[in-house]
């Protein structure tokens, strides 16, 4: 039976995994930017704490998105030699997921974080 890892080991590949993203993936690093502005501008509306929820839960579909797109195409390019329509299709498909996070994660600043940010402002909320 093969020798099984403790958990601690096991969070500190997942955290070593999350530091490479951050340091030399620059769509993880623009994410992460918006992901902060968004944690700030929710604090400074005072967000409710159903709509953080929301907002939260963006950031991660967002950038849990762009680590396993980026997770298969280092792997597509680790065992490729050449240009291969099916690995042109895996990374476009997997490209396509994080496009749909990202525009979920604009519809939640649409419908939360605009009309907070309006209200905060004295507009219209």
């Amino acid at each position: 039976m093969p020798e099984r890892k403790a958990l601690w080991v096991s969070v500190g590949y997942a955290v070593r995994g999350l530091f490479l993203a951050l340091c030399r993936e620059r769509s993880v690093r623009l994410h992460a930017v918006a992901a902060f502005g968004a944690v700030a501008l929710a604090a400074w509306c005072g967000l409710a704490p159903r709509d953080w929820l929301f907002v939260l839960l963006a950031i991660a579909l967002v950038l849990a998105a762009e680590m396993v797109n980026t997770a298969i195409e280092k792997t597509l390019d680790l065992h490729g030699t050449g240009w291969s329509p099916l690995a042109g299709a895996a990374k476009d498909v997997a490209a396509g997921a994080v496009l749909v996070c990202a525009l979920y994660a604009l519809a939640v600043a649409y419908v939360i974080l605009w009309p907070a940010l309006l209200a905060k402002l004295g507009g219209q909320p």
